[in-house]
């Protein structure tokens, strides 16, 4: 059928928009309607002071949470200064994990007004053991406030630490660590001790180190001939690196977390890292002590041949006065 009357072609017109608007509003209103249902629930927030609380909650709840990490784990926790986008992450957290010497904690919460639970991680996190333990809390606290049943990742975590310690007395044997003498920041003691090294001083944060405590420390190392001076990246290198120099060691520095280097993830990366590490420092201390060895030798017979070539003269000398 033709339309030809005006009246008609109007009525035509709005007919089409009226069908037209009413789908799109069908459309927004059943998009609108289906969104919500097809949403993932949101994840809680866990919020950590450092990599290494953060990378065992990544290994035991990755799945269900979501993690920041506040601290740069390049630097020491203690002296990190914060941001404001900490503020606005601490605001929003479900959960708080700390360890317990970040002082600037209490500043952050007020700051940012939240309401989550601030709990404190004790413990060491440097030998297998302490991590075993370290990993069965923040399990527990997972669980207590969040409502997650974490015992089959936290069985797989704890197996595979047992296998890393496995791998690391290995490591050591192979490597002759045990009972090298060396001198180390003391916060690495447990872990240095662990593979099996002797250690003849130790020396506190390079702030804290007086004088006398550092000549103390140089002296032992030297007089137990001290093959290797083990610092803590994190605390600073000048004072290991000086400290080698005068002993005639060889400067190693530890990480003691996470996300220093590209791979490391989580703490068992990083011991395996700084296993490494030692047994290059020992492969250098070697070389060093043996060239050390060679230039003392080479000093020695320089002595001997100059006291030999004084003798020959004096006897030369001796000789022709005799003969006049």
């Amino acid at each position: 059928m033709e339309i030809d009357h005006p009246s008609m072609v109007m009525s035509v017109r709005r007919g089409a928009l009226t069908v037209l608007v009413t789908s799109v509003v069908l459309v927004i209103l059943t998009s609108g309607t289906l969104v919500p249902a097809s949403a993932e629930p949101k994840r809680p927030l866990v919020v950590c002071t450092t990599t290494v609380l953060g990378s065992v909650v990544e290994d035991l709840a990755g799945d269900y949470v979501d993690v920041y990490v506040i601290a740069s784990p390049s630097v020491c926790p203690a002296h990190y200064d914060i941001r404001p986008s900490d503020v606005e992450i601490f605001g929003r957290a479900d959960l708080i994990l700390m360890h317990g010497f970040e002082p600037w904690i209490k500043d952050l919460k007020e700051a940012s007004g939240s309401k989550a639970a601030v709990i404190r991680v004790k413990g060491s996190w440097s030998t297998p053991e302490d991590l075993k333990s370290l990993y069965e809390r923040v399990a527990g606290v997972i669980e207590k406030e969040l409502g997650v049943d974490l015992s089959l990742r936290l069985s797989r975590c704890l197996k595979s630490i047992d296998e890393t310690g496995s791998w690391l007395k290995n490591y050591s044997r192979s490597n002759g660590f045990v009972g090298k003498p060396v001198v180390c920041m003391i916060w690495q003691k447990p872990f240095v001790r662990y593979m099996g090294f002797r250690v003849v001083g130790t020396f506190r944060p390079p702030e804290m180190v007086s004088a006398k405590e550092y000549r103390e420390v140089v002296k032992n190392a030297t007089k137990e001939n001290a093959l290797l001076v083990i610092d803590n990246l994190q605390s600073g290198t000048d004072l290991g690196v000086r400290m080698a120099d005068e002993v005639g060691a060889v400067e190693v520095a530890m990480t003691n977390f996470p996300g220093t280097a590209p791979g490391l993830n989580n703490m068992t990366q990083v011991m395996k890292y700084n296993s490494k590490l030692l047994a290059r420092g020992l492969q250098r201390a070697s070389y060093v002590k043996s060239t050390l060895k060679l230039r003392h030798e080479v000093e020695i017979w320089r002595s001997v041949a100059l006291i030999s070539l004084a003798i020959a003269v004096m006897l030369l000398i001796a000789l022709l006065i005799r003969r006049r």
